[in-house]
């Protein structure tokens, strides 16, 4: 029986087509994965092409799908006007790599003409030109990483100014290991024989090809080609999915190397893989958690009694069901409950001189976080993240403070979300657990009182709890000890790498935002140096205007630019520090003549708009392109919380929050990256254009 595939550059070619044009050659390719020989599918060979293979079929007046058809298998290779399928199919071949095994689409050496790289190297050239690359690298180890034997010789005289040029026209699995080696990392390859009678069974042929086996799986592989990731994992994402753990793991990695789609996909494997297993996938906030039933509904949509033993929530949402169901009536205490009883019992007590935002915070992050019941508790805890030191004096007279609170919470049969989960983790010690699975998204921002619940239903069991998140995009939770909780990763910690959303240009300037090294309370560092991106885009521009007026101005001028060579709004993100400069982006949009909607807490796009929001409502989104609006001095870092800084040691936690507020924001830009301020601009703007 033939095999139907599709390749991940057909997906990639039919996301630039319009809407319409999308329809007609859906239709083509179901009629065609029907029945490839009907008399109306019109096969043309391509006299010009050295690939004897490739054919094209008409899929309306102008359009042309080029496919590769043996007596085997037909692939569907790219779609696109006329003239450019033609050019598209003439420079490339399917072939077998010759060391690897793997099933690779090549551009033709010699009919590309863009790459920069000299054709030959004079005496005089190399005294001028900078070190080259790869030169002591000898030609088994290229072919080792997937480089094509014909590619071989540009690689060896490429220097930083060429690489990325010379990565654009490599198979991935090659682009990605000589940009390891560029940046002084070694690459990952596999070193044993694969003994595969089909070479698109090879992991890195896998990446690129799948089998579509019924139309509904090909309906899903077209209807959202923007989300490759639905049909296309990296080898190394597919490793982490399906490899079994002894214990709780955590997956790292920066902004864009699918750390959510990892979590998505372990979620969906574990139910698969476990028919009679109840899966929880779970965020801290209920924005991301909205986001990520989503994208699920796109992963399961071929198979979607799956939702039925996996369930998404919010990990408050989900505590609160489970409190109601188990243990009984639960009456939260708003944030302001608590304030207002701190406020009033303070003014009361004599011999303290703290603040009111010390006192709620020292609440918040160490008292009800951490659920100290006892003078004996607040005594001896170790203060993590705060950097306030308190002799034992000053801290028996906020004891006599935070008891009493505690106390009138209790009288008015109030809990807080921290007694919640308390409360649930002592229940789930003794009983029946909701879950025998957890994975956790954006576990970075996770708070004690949280993982503790989490903690309490793995029982060590293997493969029962996954953590993705990253450390740079921490936002919301103060640092705290894993292990004190019982969440001990140390050597089941894994980093991803590859960063396929983001352009190589966006991702450097984004990550000069942040330390090459950031470490948690438990000594497990993440190491932001070794991360690619596989594909370039134009460089961020950052300006610096004399008024709000004329920076809403220049935003609406590139908006318009950004429109008129062919995104769409919806496509386009502005995010600015807070509520307060929401007006500034509404105005940018407006002077576009576009229409926009402000990001709410359902985390939707609508079509045809503009999506406008703050940047904390910018976790889990992405769009083609990105402005960040009124990066002013005294709008972030926000001056307001720095005005609150009882302590100069603390105001470290403040910029490195306030850092990484913006350095989630500018990562949601693919292709293009604005960053704007009114005159005096922050002083993170310096790091930026550095």
């Amino acid at each position: 029986m033939m095999e139907f595939r599709i390749s991940d550059t057909f997906t990639t070619s039919l996301a630039k087509l319009a809407n319409e044009e999308q329809k007609a050659v859906k239709t083509t390719t179901f009629d065609l994965q029907v029945n490839p020989s009907q008399p109306g599918m019109q096969f043309h060979k391509l006299a010009k092409s050295k690939d004897p293979n490739f054919w094209s079929i008409r899929a309306g007046s102008d359009l042309r799908l080029i496919v590769h058809r043996t007596a085997e298998s037909l692939l569907l290779c790219y779609v696109g006007h006329h003239d450019d399928a033609y050019r598209w199919a003439e420079r490339r071949k399917l072939e077998v790599h010759p060391k690897t095994g793997a099933a690779q689409l090549v551009e033709i050496r010699e009919l590309v003409k863009e790459v920069t790289v000299p054709a030959y190297v004079s005496e005089e050239h190399l005294a001028s030109q900078k070190p080259l690359l790869f030169a002591g690298i000898a030609e088994e180890e290229f072919l080792t990483y997937g480089v094509p034997p014909e590619w071989i010789a540009d690689v060896r005289r490429a220097d930083e100014d060429s690489i990325l040029e010379l990565a654009d026209h490599l198979p991935a699995e090659a682009a990605e290991a000589l940009l390891d080696l560029a940046t002084g990392s070694k690459p990952i390859f596999r070193t044993e024989a694969l003994q595969l009678v089909n070479p698109f069974d090879h992991p890195d042929a896998q990446r690129r090809f799948r089998v579509m086996n019924d139309v509904e799986e090909l309906e899903h592989a077209l209807s959202y080609p923007w989300e490759k990731w639905t049909v296309f994992l990296h080898p190394a994402q597919r490793q982490l999915v399906e490899q079994a753990f002894s214990g709780p793991v955590r997956v790292s990695g920066s902004a864009g190397t699918g750390k959510t789609i990892v979590a998505l996909h372990r979620a969906v494997h574990l139910a698969r893989n476990n028919p009679d297993a109840r899966v929880l996938l779970t965020t801290f906030s209920e924005i991301l958690a909205n986001a990520l039933q989503t994208k699920l509904r796109l992963l399961i949509s071929n198979t979607p009694r799956i939702a039925e033993r996996l369930e998404v929530h919010a990990i408050d949402a989900i505590a609160r069901r489970l409190y109601e169901f188990n243990i009984g009536k639960l009456q939260l205490a708003p944030d302001e409950v608590a304030h207002q009883l701190i406020a009033q019992i303070a003014s009361k007590i004599e011999g303290h001189k703290f603040s009111p935002h010390f006192l709620f915070t020292e609440w918040e992050e160490v008292v009800d976080a951490w659920q100290l019941t006892t003078w004996e508790a607040y005594r001896d805890v170790v203060r993590l993240g705060r950097k306030t030191r308190l002799p034992e004096k000053q801290r028996a007279v906020l004891w006599s403070l935070f008891s009493e609170v505690r106390s009138a919470l209790q009288g008015r049969n109030l809990m807080t979300h921290a007694d919640m989960f308390s409360s649930l983790a002592e229940y789930f010690k003794n009983n029946q657990k909701p879950f025998d699975y957890a994975v956790v998204d954006e576990a970075q921002d996770i708070s004690v009182a949280q993982l503790r619940f989490l903690a309490s239903f793995s029982a060590g069991k293997p493969d029962c709890l996954m953590f993705t998140g990253d450390l740079g995009q921490r936002i919301f939770q103060q640092p705290f000890s894993w292990r004190a909780l019982g969440i001990d990763i140390r050597g089941r910690s894994r980093t991803l790498r590859i960063n396929y959303r983001t352009s190589h240009q966006i991702r450097m300037q984004a990550d000069r935002l942040l330390a090459p090294e950031l470490s948690d309370v438990d000594g497990n560092t993440e190491d932001r140096r070794g991360t690619i991106s596989v594909f370039n885009g134009p460089s961020p521009a950052v300006k610096v205007l004399e008024t709000a007026d004329e920076e809403s101005q220049v935003v609406a001028s590139w908006v318009t630019q950004l429109t008129s060579e062919g995104l769409s709004p919806h496509e386009i993100g502005i995010f600015v520090r807070s509520d307060d400069q929401l007006d500034r982006a509404c105005k940018a949009a407006e002077n576009a003549k576009l229409p926009y909607k402000i990001i709410d807490h359902k985390m939707t796009i609508s079509s045809g708009h503009i999506m406008i929001g703050t940047m904390h409502l910018a976790k889990g989104l992405e769009f083609r392109a990105v402005a960040v609006m009124a990066c002013d001095d005294e709008v972030i870092p926000s001056q307001q919380r720095i005005e609150r800084v009882t302590d100069d040691s603390d105001l470290e936690e403040v910029y490195n929050t306030e850092r990484h507020l913006l350095y989630v924001a500018c990562t949601r830009a693919r292709d293009r990256l604005l960053i704007t301020s009114a005159d005096p601009s922050s002083e993170f703007l310096d790091d930026l254009s550095e």
